[in-house]
This record gives C-alpha cells, structure tokens and sequence, in this order.
C-alpha cells in the first residue's frame, strides 16, 4: 500500500527523505590548544644593575622600554637578528652594514624618526641618515644623544612583546648574556597536534572552525602545516607521530582574554562537489556484502536499490552515493525520528 510516514517495518518506525545533489565535506574533529603565536627571550647584552622590569602580561611595543639597567631604558626594537654589537656611523655608509643595521633603519622609518626617502627601510648601510634617527630615538627616551646604538641599549624581537614570564631580579647584577624574561607575540593562535597520516588531508589557506571553551565557535585560517613528525612522549598513552598545525583565528577578539586553552577544531578533510547524497541512516547493509537503500515510488511501490558509498558528512549525517537506480528527488526510508 502507499507510504506513510510513521510506517511501521519489523518493528521499527520509519518516514522517509529526499535523495538531493550537493557539494559535501568531509570534517574531522581534532583536539588543539588556543594560545599566542612565537615564545621569545629577552637576552641582557648591558652591564650595570637591574633597576626595572615589566610585569607579567604586559605588552610592551617597538619603540617603549623594555627594562632598564642603572637607570638607562632598554628599547625594543623589531627584528629577527639579535643585537650583538654597537651600531654607529663609519667614514662611508659602506663600512657599517648587516642585517642588524638593516632592522634598525626599518625600524626608525617606522616609528617616525626618519622618512622613507631619507633612509630607506631596505637598507643594510648604517648612513648619517641613521645616526639621525638613533639621536631622535635617544632623545625620545631620555639618554644622551650620540647617535651610538650601544651593545645592550636595544634588544631586538620579532614583534610587540606580551611579557609570560620575568627571570631577572631588580637589584640583581645584569649579566650579559643573560635572559631577563620570556614573551609571546600579541597574535592569537591555536596549535593543533595532528597525525601526521593526515597532512595530506590539509594545507594552509584551508577553512576550519574553532570551538572555545565556552561552547561558542569562531573559524579560522590554517596558517602552517608542519612537515616533520614528532613521536609522542615516553609514557604517552597516544603512539601516533604528529605534526604541528597552526590555526589563526578570522576575529581573534572572539577567542577571548585566557592565555592558554583547550579547544576542538574541526578539519576539513575531504570535499566533493555536486554528489548524490542521502542521509547516513538510509543505507542498509546488504547479506552479501555492499549496501542499498530502500527506494519509494510516487505509487508508494518499495524496492532496494543496491548503491556504493562516495564521502562521509559526519558532522550532518550525510554520504555522497551512487547509483544506476537512484535520482535526485526520490524518497528513501529512514529512521523516524
């Protein structure tokens, strides 16, 4: 007889669903860490006593002081190379050159001390140029102006510093060479430890969604995907090799203010465009192996039609099918709900 919907078949109530065709995604989830990108340390290269320190959580930015040593602010300066000798002017621009003086012009360009057609913020040549702009940031902090960027007057870091951690004491000797504190960037990240069988599955550019503590979700852009295996720690209950994903969130104000946070990801895996697809539930496994679904017609006639399995939509309970006996627009019995 025709198909109702509550229909009862060996005991189990059943309605049906509509075969459709659309593009479906394959997401795994994953367990990651919400945090800041980079861990930095701060190395003393100035002689003298301690006299300040930032406190834990404080940002400090290019240009401000990071500390001070008898009295005399150490700025924080921008750069990846780490300051290891004073930087002054030679007899020509040629005889003072590195990627530390390359740091330092770009730095004075952008806070303002000198213009970009005066000092290019390329340039690797300590220039009178730049002995202008270190006089101006001298000035700016108070010290006296010689246009010297002395060894320990300036510690350089990749970016504005988020103060995690202060090892020196006020009072204590600075020895040179010796950390002062530990930052962060100011950059939201979340860090995922993936397996490494599935690096292949994802790249960076690639869409996810982040999960917060809070329940509320945010998405996110992969940002780096590693490409070497790290084997768990001895003891670890996980034997899986990982590698590093990081995730940097679309609206880092959403993550909110903690520092550090459990969080679940979900990864798009897989994607397929304009498949067949019916609901997981659909498919009955068959006695000799494989599966089909079992297929109303518009005169309520039910017959199964035998189909093999594309993409899983865990997430929306879908799977891509195909099928010589199946078509966008037919019913297919499922679970009532």
């Amino acid at each position: 007889g025709p198909a109702k919907s509550g229909t009862t078949g060996a005991g189990v109530a059943t309605s049906v669903a509509s075969v459709t065709r659309q593009d479906l995604s394959s997401q795994t989830q994953v367990a990651a860490t919400l945090g800041y990108a980079g861990n930095y340390s701060a190395v003393n290269q100035a002689q003298g006593t301690i006299t300040s320190l930032p406190s834990v959580g404080q940002i400090v930015a290019q240009g401000q002081v990071l500390y001070g040593v008898s009295g005399n602010p150490v700025v924080l300066l921008y750069g990846s190379t780490p300051a290891y000798r004073s930087l002054s002017e030679g007899a020509s621009a040629s005889d003072v050159t590195g990627a530390d003086v390359q740091e330092l012009n770009a730095d004075l360009v952008a806070l303002g001390y000198v213009t970009a057609s005066e000092l290019s913020p390329t340039s690797d040549e300590f220039s009178y140029w730049t002995k202008v702009g270190v006089e101006k940031l001298q000035a700016a902090l108070g010290v006296t102006q010689n246009g010297t960027l002395a060894l320990g007057q300036a510690v350089f870091l990749p970016s504005a510093a988020r103060v995690t951690a202060v090892s020196a004491t006020l009072g204590a000797p600075a020895q040179p060479g010796a950390p002062v504190l530990t930052a962060t960037s100011t950059t939201r990240q979340v860090s995922i430890a993936l397996d490494a069988a599935q690096q292949s599955e994802i790249k960076v550019g690639d869409k996810v969604t982040v999960t917060l503590p809070n329940n509320q979700t945010t998405p996110g852009v992969v940002s780096s995907v590693g490409t070497v295996a790290t084997a768990p720690a001895s003891g670890s209950s996980n034997s899986t090799p990982t590698i590093t994903v990081e995730v940097t969130p679309t609206d880092p104000a959403a993550t909110g203010d903690l520092d550090q946070a459990p969080v679940t990801v979900s990864i798009t895996t897989a994607s397929v465009k304009a498949a067949l697809v019916i609901p997981v539930d659909a498919l009955l496994a068959l006695a000799g192996g494989g599966y089909a679904v079992e297929v109303v017609s518009s005169a309520g006639l039910h017959s199964l039609v035998p189909v093999t399995l594309g993409l899983f939509d865990d997430a929306d309970g879908l799977v891509a099918v195909t099928g010589s006996g199946l078509a966008v627009g037919q019913h297919v019995v499922v679970p009532a709900l």
